[in-house]
């Protein structure tokens, strides 16, 4: 079984925000896999199953910054360690609208991550980074990541969101090596095909 987390600020005012793109994914994931999202304590959850593969989504579990002990507590509900976890997240080092798949490794300044890493004592997850783009020069991050995408950036970032389900799909049947040499490539590696 895999747990499957989209990281992300509860509540209306931040749904729209770049900080929210982890639960974006889960959303997605959950309408192409019709799975239904219920309201369970901090998270939404719900359960499914590709192929033969059993695995749980969830999103939005507490405030980012303290997203960790209710993490690990979702991986002690199903008898699971953090090998199991794949988590979806923004970063801020990634241009909008381009993907990463990552193996273990540092937070890289994400205090979700850090918060993850912590409480699981360990970096070693998946996670399907969603680049957010940089703020502009003197813009404070923690500001940028808490403000709302415009129209045009949300019609570059759609294409990514659908990516990183399909990556997830690649993450749970071919194993994250695959995947990672599937959809770490560069744009224009991407656009010569």
């Amino acid at each position: 079984m895999r747990l499957i987390v989209g990281l992300g600020n509860p509540g209306a005012a931040y749904a729209q925000t770049r900080h929210n793109v982890g639960m974006w994914v889960i959303e997605r994931a959950a309408a192409r896999w019709s799975i239904r999202l219920v309201r369970r304590g901090t998270t939404h959850r719900g359960s499914g199953r590709l192929g033969s593969e059993l695995f749980e989504l969830a999103g939005t579990l507490d405030w980012m910054n303290i997203t960790g002990p209710p993490l690990k507590g979702l991986l002690r509900e199903y008898s699971l360690t953090a090998a199991d976890l794949i988590l979806v997240h923004d970063d801020l080092d990634l241009d909008l609208g381009h993907l990463r798949i990552k193996q273990a490794g540092g937070h890289g300044g994400h205090n979700g991550i850090r918060s993850v890493i912590d409480a699981v004592e360990t970096p070693q997850f998946v996670r399907i980074k969603i680049g957010i783009g940089r703020p502009a020069p003197r813009q404070d991050s923690a500001d940028y990541v808490l403000q709302a995408f415009t129209r045009e950036d949300i019609d570059v970032l759609s294409p990514c969101l659908d990516r990183a389900v399909d990556a997830l799909e690649s993450v749970i049947h071919r194993g994250i090596a695959v995947a990672m040499n599937q959809f770490n490539v560069r744009e224009r590696d991407v656009t010569e095909e």
